[in-house]
C-alpha cells in the first residue's frame, strides 16, 4: 500500500471517531476571540486563520474534514479570520510545552530514526549533520513513544507546576494540562494576569523556570571571615524560590551521587568528588543546623558553585521556549487526535496528573483489529499490552496499536 493509500486509511478511521466524538469536544473559552489551524490528510500543510463562532460550528468543522491534527490561538483577536496584521491582538494566555524532544534520555539512540531524504539512508539517535552516504542534509526524523521518555516529560511539568505554584502564585485553577497525544504536556494558564504580556515579559518567564543566567552568590552562596578563618555559607531547603530550589538540588545530587557519573566530567575532578562520597553523609546531616556548606573543609566556595551549576540544571524546567514567548501561538486542541500517533490530545487534572497514564487514558481506538505489515517497530505499549520490537512482520493488532505504527510510518495495512 503506497503512503496516499495509508494517510487515506487513517483519515478514514479519524473520520469515524469525529463523527462519533464530535460533540464531546469543547473549544477554548472565547470561542469567537481565537483563531483555529488545521493540518489536513491531502493538503500536509497548515491552514490558519479560520473562525468560528460556537462550539457546534467547531465540531462541524471537524466531522466534515477529519483533520490530522486540530489547533486553537493562545491569543485573543478582534478579527481572527483576518491575516496576521490586520487580527487586531488584544492578548495570550501563557502556554508551556514540554516535549521529549526537548529531553536528554538515553533511550532515544535506541528507538529515535531519521531518514535521509535523499538516498532513503536510516539511521538511529538524533539526525547527523550530513549523511553518511550520500552528503546530504535533509533528513526526516521519526520519534517513538516511550514511557521513559513520557515519565521524563512528566516529571519536568512536575517540576514546572511547583514553580508556576510556589513562585508565581497561580492556583489550581489557573492551570490547565493537557497531554498532547504525542511525547509531552501543554500547561495553560488562562488569567487576566498572564494576557496583556508581551514577548519580552514572556521570555523573563522562560529564563525564571529554566533558570537561565542564575549566579548562586545572589541566592545565597557566599563566604564570610577573614582569609584562613572564611566559611562558606549557602540557601537553605526552605527558603522560597529559586535560592530553596538550589539547596534542593544540591542536597539530591548528593543523595544519588556516584563515582561513575563524573568518568567523563570537566567540572568536578575526581579527588574533589571522592571527597563529597566519603563525607556525604556528614554534609546531609548537616542540613538539619542548616550549616552544610562548610560541613567539610577543603571544599570551597568554587567547588560548591560547581555543585550548584549541576543542582541547577536538575532543578530548571526543560521546555520549548518559542512556544511560551510566541504571543501568536497555535495549541493543540484538546480531545482531537494527534497525526503522529492517534491517540487524543486528553486534559488532566492536578489532582490526577501524577497517575495519568497516557498510553492507556488517551487510547482513541479501543476497539477492532487489523492487519498489518510492520517493517520496523521499537517495543511499545498500548493499555496493559506491550508490544513489538517488530521487524518485516505480518501481524495482526488491535486497532489503537495499528493506528499508532501506521501513524509513525513504519507499517502498511494489508489488504
Amino acid at each position: 500500500m503506497n503512503k496516499n493509500a495509508v494517510d487515506e486509511f487513517i483519515r478514514h478511521k479519524f473520520a469515524e471517531y469525529y463523527r462519533i466524538q464530535a460533540p464531546n469536544i469543547q473549544p477554548p473559552s472565547t470561542i469567537e476571540r481565537r483563531e483555529f489551524g488545521f493540518i489536513l490528510f491531502k493538503e500536509r500543510m497548515m491552514m490558519r486563520h479560520k473562525g468560528f463562532r460556537n462550539p457546534v460550528d467547531l465540531q462541524q468543522y471537524l466531522v466534515i474534514t477529519a483533520p490530522s491534527d486540530a489547533y486553537f490561538s493562545a491569543a485573543y483577536y478582534e478579527r481572527p479570520e483576518e491575516s496576521m496584521e490586520n487580527k487586531g491582538w488584544i492578548g495570550a494566555d501563557l502556554i508551556f510545552d514540554i516535549d521529549a524532544d526537548h529531553i536528554e534520555t538515553h533511550c532515544k539512540i535506541e528507538h529515535d530514526l531519521w531518514v535521509c531524504q535523499s538516498c532513503g539512508t536510516l539511521g538511529k539517535g538524533h539526525q547527523p549533520e550530513s549523511c553518511p552516504k550520500c552528503g546530504a542534509q535533509k533528513f526526516e526524523e521519526r520519534s517513538w513513544l516511550c514511557e521513559t521518555c513520557l515519565e521524563a516529560a512528566k516529571t519536568e511539568t512536575l517540576k514546572l507546576i511547583d514553580i508556576l505554584q510556589s513562585d508565581f502564585g497561580f492556583s489550581d485553577n489557573d492551570i490547565s494540562i493537557c497531554f498532547s497525544g504525542h511525547r509531552g504536556y501543554h500547561v495553560h494558564i488562562e488569567s487576566q494576569v498572564v494576557q496583556t504580556l508581551d514577548q519580552l515579559a514572556r521570555k523573563e518567564i522562560v529564563d525564571y523556570v529554566m533558570g537561565t543566567g542564575l549566579n548562586p552568590r545572589l541566592h545565597g552562596l557566599d563566604e564570610r571571615g577573614w582569609k584562613k578563618t572564611q566559611i562558606v555559607v549557602g540557601p537553605d531547603l526552605h527558603d522560597p524560590g529559586w535560592r530553596g530550589r538550589i539547596a534542593r538540588g544540591v542536597y539530591d545530587f548528593l543523595v544519588n551521587i556516584v563515582s561513575e557519573q563524573f568518568e567523563n566530567a570537566h567540572d568536578l575532578r575526581k579527588p574533589v568528588v571522592d571527597t563529597l562520597i566519603e563525607y556525604k553523609d556528614l554534609i546531609l546531616e548537616a542540613w538539619r543546623r542548616r550549616a552544610p556548606w562548610d560541613a567539610v573543609k577543603g571544599l570551597g566556595i568554587k567547588t560548591w558553585e560547581k555543585v550548584v551549576a549541576r543542582a541547577i540544571s536538575r532543578q530548571a524546567v526543560n521546555i520549548d521556549t518559542v512556544v511560551t514567548t510566541d504571543t501568536h501561538r497555535l495549541i493543540r486542541l484538546p480531545k482531537t487526535l494527534h497525526g503522529k500517533t492517534g491517540l487524543k490530545a486528553t486534559e488532566i487534572s492536578m489532582k490526577q496528573f501524577e497517575s495519568f497514564d497516557p498510553l492507556n487514558e488517551a487510547v482513541a481506538f479501543k476497539t477492532g483489529m487489523l492487519t498489518v505489515n510492520v517493517v520496523e517497530a521499537h517495543q511499545f505499549r498500548i493499555g496493559n499490552e506491550v508490544y513489538g520490537p517488530y521487524k518485516e512482520q505480518i501481524l495482526e493488532l488491535p486497532t489503537a496499536a495499528a493506528i499508532l505504527l501506521l501513524c509513525k510510518k513504519v507499517a502498511h495495512i494489508v489488504r
